[in-house]
């Protein structure tokens, strides 16, 4: 069954803001949450909460949506053994209902505050590293664990998650969805238009998944696509542009980029026509429901929507009513 989910934003939004359009997606037929992990914004116009504490916020203001992060990366600024304690309180504090989605991070989050920025390949390997000693740790087992990266001795989560955490691995192009697939328990990337690049990700994840002897039918597949409904297209546009355009532009996840004024520098040469070009931009219901029901064809069984306002709760209860119903009579 496909699950339908809101993007929060901690890069544009206040904690406040962010927890009533989680209570409003609750209310407003959303299955499902991503929240970014950062610690600065992609623009020095925007917010940078720390999602740890939100989650736990979120957890105690909800009953049944599902909460996780969009994306955790669990090797510079953070150990893993701290994430690994992160997500088995945001667990029990939930009832059971998370997952914790990592990747390699952006020199934007990590550099400044640990002054380091190893090459991606290394940052591949301590992630796989970090997951390795996170799922050990949330067996209760007291952990010694001597890696490349990281150690623990007699290392113990005495607070456990409520139920098993599955963990997705970031992948933004095929070339590294087979690491993924061999490692990871779902995926998780970031949709544009051109849905031929989300089959190849896709099937690149699934031979990692088969090479590693997983369930492939079973897996989670998510994908979070940027949208703008309503009435205020233009403002939506201006919107992706001043908050989101550092993030739109590949270098950023690979260079050291590492405050948000060099993101915003490196984001300039994105316009407007580019936005609409990755996006579904329409006040159309039938329009968003055709470019979302693309990637479900496709495998995705996660679809979260990015919406960057002018009016968020008034998306969500739109949204909500005209596009989320008619999707899952298709999925």
């Amino acid at each position: 069954m496909v699950k339908l989910g809101l993007k929060i934003a901690p890069e544009q939004y206040t904690p406040s803001e962010m927890l009533r359009q989680l209570v409003t997606a609750e209310n407003n037929g959303f299955d499902t949450i991503n929240v970014s992990d950062h610690f600065h914004p992609w623009s020095e116009d925007g917010q940078a909460c720390f999602t740890w504490t939100w989650l736990g916020a979120a957890a105690v203001s909800t009953k049944k949506i599902e909460l996780g992060t969009g994306l955790t990366c669990p090797i510079l600024r953070y150990n893993p053994a701290i994430i690994a304690q992160a997500t088995a309180t945001l667990s029990s504090l939930a009832g059971g209902r998370t997952y914790l989605a990592v990747g390699t991070g952006e020199a934007l989050n990590e550099y400044p505050v640990t002054c380091e920025w190893p090459e991606f390949s290394e940052r591949q390997d301590m992630l796989e590293e970090a997951v390795r000693l996170i799922r050990e740790l949330w067996t209760g087992e007291k952990i010694t664990f001597e890696g490349n990266y990281y150690c623990t001795h007699k290392a113990k989560i005495y607070t456990l998650p409520k139920e098993d955490i599955p963990i997705y691995f970031s992948s933004l192009a095929p070339a590294s969805a087979r690491f993924a697939g061999y490692y990871g328990d779902g995926l998780l990337t970031v949709g544009d238009s051109h849905i031929k690049k989300y089959r190849q990700i896709l099937e690149k994840f699934e031979s990692g998944a088969k090479r590693a002897g997983k369930d492939v039918k079973n897996m989670p597949k998510a994908v979070e696509l940027t949208v703008a409904y309503g009435e205020r297209l233009e403002d939506s546009i201006e919107n992706l542009q001043r908050y989101w355009a550092g993030s739109m532009i590949p270098a950023l996840f690979l260079n050291k980029i590492y405050t948000p004024e060099m993101s915003a520098e490196n984001g300039a040469v994105v316009g407007k026509d580019t936005i609409r070009q990755n996006a579904c931009i329409s006040s159309d219901p039938e329009e968003h429901i055709r470019y979302a029901q693309q990637f479900i064809d496709a495998g995705y069984t996660h679809i979260y929507f990015h919406y960057s306002g002018p009016d968020e709760l008034g998306f969500i209860k739109d949204y909500g009513k005209q596009v989320l119903p008619h999707l899952r009579k298709t999925a």
